[in-house]
């Protein structure tokens, strides 16, 4: 445990250093490049003033379409690189990992899907409406003989069974 410790203390104090030493190179290129850029001369007259603002304006505009092009490449290099990788994964092939059979109630299935906000039920018919049956009066069937002679005195359907 001690060894760990001092190793990854020497590994800090390590990385401070690097840290520090390139920020002092990094000062000196800005200091090296402002070295290089001439003053400029604000005395004359307002349309020499005038020109050279004009220039400065041009070299801007220059600039910046330079900076625009080559992020228009940057992109379209890591749009390419992304389609790259796309098709790698297609070459490869994705592994499916071999799923585990889990029991759970479909109450808990639900409960860990929608998490604890939402309180969701399996039990269906406790959602249903409750709806009152007719009761249908059913004709009672009895022996048909009877019905026969119940029916003797309409129109004498008792003598078209007795003829048939």
């Amino acid at each position: 445990p001690f060894e760990k410790k001092l190793k990854h203390s020497l590994m800090l104090q390590i990385a401070a250093n690097l840290i520090e030493e390139e920020k002092k190179e990094a000062e000196q290129e800005k200091n090296k490049f402002m070295a290089e850029i001439p003053s400029l001369d604000l005395s004359g007259d307002q349309a020499a003033l005038m020109q050279m603002l004009k220039k400065l304006a041009q070299t801007i505009d220059k600039i910046d379409e330079e900076r625009y092009d080559a992020e228009a490449k940057v992109k379209k290099t890591e749009k390419e690189i992304e389609d790259l990788k796309m098709k790698v994964i297609e070459v490869q092939g994705i592994k499916k990992p071999a799923l585990k059979k889990v029991r759970m109630s479909a109450d808990a299935m639900l409960a860990a899907l929608l998490g604890t906000k939402h309180k969701a039920s399996m039990d269906f018919r406790a959602n249903l409406k409750e709806v009152k049956k007719e009761v249908k009066e059913e004709e009672e069937v009895g022996d048909w003989r009877k019905n026969v002679d119940e029916q003797a005195g309409m129109d004498g359907r008792k003598k078209k069974f007795e003829t048939a």
